[in-house]
């Protein structure tokens, strides 16, 4: 159930995702009652309302006499927060559920393009420090693409970069973007990558850099990532690529890479890049982490053009429902969030196998249409 953010909050945890004490359990559960944990909601922009509701009524299937539930605090950005009477893109409502509860679930939100309006995502991450970016790409039987068997995670720095924001007109006509790289940053955001590789199985990093271009601001990010893997995790294989060559390697042969690790601009350019790979944004999911927070969210665009139509493929914000699942199973030790997830998973997968598939993957079904498929086949 979809609850305003008036209602009741579940407890605040403080469990970090690929932290070393990730896999702590907060607090004992009994199985005499049934145990709720609390999701921020935000349904977003375009066809946000409608992909996101969709995929809540997967999960909540998902869950059904599972004895866990999740309680969904429903909270807005972007454009329709502008529109229900929010001066700001980000309320700060928003950003004081999301910190109640630790989790969010978070649809597309659009930006409008001009001056006094800055990204609701860019605002997102640097409130809620939520540096680590974690985009899966994975093959899935029955998208057919030029690729097979591509199986690989892009790791982005989320605060700094370029995207900090920080532009001037030095004088008319001259602008200037300041890239800002820090040790802290790099530190973390590289430990990060490795502790998520050991938690995953995952047995290499390449990081993509500039260095030869950039030699302090790359620099120090590569030099960062070699000594968390010399100092820390030896045992992982680890290797640097110039970006421009990288890029032409993975275009080349995908397969060869497993774990992407980048700063924030090239991290944003590569995850999309390889999301071409395996069917487009439609089928990647993502999510953010901080030390304390994390929103799961779906990359694409919020696609005005058929908002309201009933034909938006819910897949990717489902995927991303997914990972968040199995973040609050590690945060919480509840076992039947793992389980809900793992169907979830098994159902998509069989779904596209079966044909059973949205328009713009060759398929014939709309919206609810996809999400009854994918409920039927969680058993």
């Amino acid at each position: 159930m979809v609850r305003p953010v008036s209602c009741r909050f579940v407890g605040p945890v403080a469990a970090s995702f690929g932290t070393a004490d990730s896999n702590r359990t907060l607090f004992s559960i009994s199985r005499d009652a049934p145990l709720e944990h609390g999701s921020v909601l935000i349904p977003g922009d375009g066809i946000g309302p409608e992909v996101t509701s969709a995929a809540c009524r997967i999960i909540d299937a998902a869950l059904l006499n599972s004895g866990s539930s999740i309680n969904w605090i429903e909270c807005h950005a972007g454009v329709t927060a502008l529109e229900r009477g929010h001066a700001d893109l980000l309320p700060q409502e928003t950003i004081d559920a999301i910190q109640k509860v630790g989790v969010a679930l978070k649809g597309p939100c659009t930006t409008p393009i001009g001056d006094g309006f800055s990204s609701v995502n860019v605002a997102l991450r640097k409130t809620l420090d939520l540096y680590g970016a974690v985009r899966p790409v994975r093959s899935i039987n029955g998208v057919k693409t030029r690729y097979e068997d591509v199986d690989l995670v892009v790791i982005r720095e989320n605060t700094e970069g370029l995207y900090a924001g920080i532009e001037n007109e030095i004088t008319p006509g001259v602008v200037t973007s300041l890239k800002v790289a820090t040790e802290k940053a790099s530190y973390r955001i590289a430990r990060f990558a490795f502790e998520y590789a050991r938690s995953r199985g995952r047995q290499k990093i390449t990081v993509f850099h500039k260095a030869n271009i950039m030699k302090m601001s790359d620099g120090l990010f590569i030099r960062c990532s070699r000594e968390v893997h010399e100092s820390e995790f030896p045992d992982i294989e680890y290797e640097e690529l110039i970006i421009d060559a990288a890029c032409m390697r993975l275009v080349q042969d995908p397969t060869r890479f497993d774990m992407l690790l980048c700063e924030n601009l090239y991290g944003d350019v590569v995850s999309d890049l390889c999301a071409g790979f395996v069917g487009g944004l439609g089928v990647t999911p993502g999510a953010n982490f901080g030390e304390v927070n994390a929103v799961f969210e779906a990359v694409h665009g919020s696609a005005p053009d058929i908002a309201g139509k009933g034909i938006a493929n819910p897949l990717a914000i489902t995927m991303s429902g997914v990972m968040m699942l199995n973040h609050i199973s590690v945060r919480s030790g509840d076992p039947a969030v793992k389980v809900a997830a793992d169907r979830i998973k098994v159902a998509y997968n069989a779904a596209l196998c079966e044909g059973d598939r949205t328009g713009d993957l060759g398929g014939d079904l709309g919206t609810e249409a996809f999400a009854d498929a994918l409920i039927r086949r969680l058993g």
